[in-house]
């Protein structure tokens, strides 16, 4: 499963992504079907017109931020920042 959020950059001024989640079931990792997977995304945020695609990983996980430094996305000079809203 993979699910990208379409928004419009003002530094880039247009259309990007955020790549806000990723999961391939544990029975298919290392089988291509995440490499698939997600260059379908990016096939499909290209094709969307968008500019850039933005995701974030868990410091600790290291297997996934190998994964996506091999299909090209690199580390930012952003700082992820959040505010936990309580219901």
């Amino acid at each position: 499963m993979v699910n990208l959020l379409f928004t419009v950059s003002t530094a880039l001024g247009g259309r990007v992504a955020i790549l806000e989640g990723m999961v391939v079931h544990p029975d298919y990792r290392g089988s291509g079907a995440g490499s698939k997977l997600l260059q379908a995304a990016i096939d499909f945020a290209k094709s969307a017109g968008c500019r850039r695609i933005t995701l974030l990983t868990d410091k600790t996980n290291e297997a996934a931020q190998r994964f996506y430094k091999r299909h090209g996305f690199g580390l930012s000079e952003m700082i992820p920042m959040r505010l936990l809203l309580e219901h």
